[in-house]
């Protein structure tokens, strides 16, 4: 497998908020592509762009390499920074223009639950035909990334986009004929064999598509394609752009990746809140909600779930470990059993729950560590009987 070196640009100056990688056009830098987008979204997230081989920051150009290991190229670069933000083998937020969207949804696929959610823009589940691309990469090996200037001008921008923003259209195009021949080849013939078409059904991920109503590349029915394909994923139409919706639209753009990549707390905070306490707990607790309750339910819900447990700083076998402890040591004794069946949802064990509890009778108190063993022990009984089961401790 060749793994192409892929070169990370930070887009925002800090590093707050989940992390959200960016992906380029063919023949673009990221910088380029989505700096005045990127501007917008950086009090939200951790911005982190990606340049093609041999495009912008990234002067490596090494073998040939397939889509496939393009993005396999990209997640180590997200790894990476999620090592550093102290989240190994975390998630992310991913949203990509045309080959960087093809590489969105190669990403979807070969590595499921690394990407939290994600934004394809002016891009095809297949781009173009494996000819078109061949012709492409033996044009610009002969005569060199100018020689496709004025046809990606024409493709890239809808009318009238170059007199009203002449400089951006100039960084864009400048990009083009500073980007590697050999690079720039080798991403066509990434493209000529890509082709997931047959594959769109298997992707779980929250998408949103995005096409540029004057786009020729990738039209609109190209990315229709795709959320008719994607289970759950929507489709928008930016009216007056082409190919290149970060440059053209940078805040329509950022708004609706905002509302994508950052869902209503409540909403987040419900689903997590099913996952960690059961179907059946909720909706015992919805169905019991009157006038009088209802606003604590949604305050709840939409702070200590969509704001607090979502959070990625800490696992959620960790936010159970802490949420014990405080529930002990305030003698919260419902609490604390509807906390003991959610901390074996989110994987402790008897032994760490019975190690947490032996720790509190230390540092809350031995009577508040009695009655919460008894409460634990309860619980724990519950879940062996209907599960038919009970972990043996060693």
């Amino acid at each position: 497998m060749t793994v192409p070196r892929i070169t990370g640009v930070q887009l925002s100056e800090v590093t707050a908020g989940p992390l959200l990688l960016l992906g380029p056009s063919l023949g673009t830098s990221v910088d380029a592509l989505w700096s005045a987008c990127a501007a917008r979204l950086a009090p939200h997230f951790q911005v982190v762009g990606w340049d093609l081989p041999g495009h912008g920051r990234n002067r490596t150009v090494g073998s040939s390499f397939t889509m496939a290991e393009l993005a396999a190229g990209v997640l180590a670069l997200a790894e990476t920074a999620l090592v550093e933000r102290g989240e190994p083998g975390g998630s992310f937020l991913y949203a990509g223009d045309s080959v960087g969207g093809a590489v969105g949804l190669q990403l979807l696929l070969d590595a499921p639950g690394r990407v939290a959610a994600a934004a394809l823009l002016c891009t095809g589940a297949r781009i173009g035909d494996p000819q078109t691309w061949a012709d492409r990469a033996a044009t610009v090996r002969a005569s060199g990334t100018p020689a496709v200037l004025a046809g990606s001008a024409t493709r890239w921008f809808a009318p009238g986009f170059l007199e009203r923003e002449p400089s951006v259209g100039s960084a864009l195009l400048t990009s083009l004929s500073d980007a590697d021949d050999e690079g720039y080849a080798q991403v066509c013939e990434a493209l000529a064999g890509f082709d997931v078409r047959g594959r769109l059904g298997r992707i779980t991920a929250p998408v949103l598509t995005v096409a540029g109503a004057f786009d020729q590349v990738t039209p609109p029915a190209s990315l229709q394609e795709i959320a008719d394909g994607v289970p759950g994923a929507t489709s928008v139409v930016l009216e007056g752009v082409a190919h290149l919706a970060p440059a053209e639209a940078p805040a329509a753009l950022a708004a609706l990746l905002l509302r994508h990549l950052l869902p209503d707390p409540y909403a987040a905070g419900l689903a997590v809140r099913r996952q960690v306490l059961g179907e059946a707990h909720v909706d015992r607790a919805v169905a019991a909600t009157t006038a009088f309750t209802a606003d604590f339910q949604e305050l709840i819900t939409r702070y200590a779930w969509g704001t607090i447990w979502t959070r990625p700083g800490l696992d959620r076998r960790s936010r159970s470990l802490i949420t014990l402890t405080a529930l002990v040591a305030r003698g919260h004794h419902e609490e604390l059993a509807m906390h003991v069946r959610a901390a074996r949802t989110n994987g402790l064990t008897e032994d760490e729950i019975k190690e947490l509890l032996l720790q509190t009778a230390i540092y809350c108190g031995v009577p508040d560590a009695n009655t919460a063993f008894r409460i634990a022990q309860r619980v724990l009984t519950e879940i062996a009987a209907e599960s038919g089961t009970r972990e043996e401790n060693p």
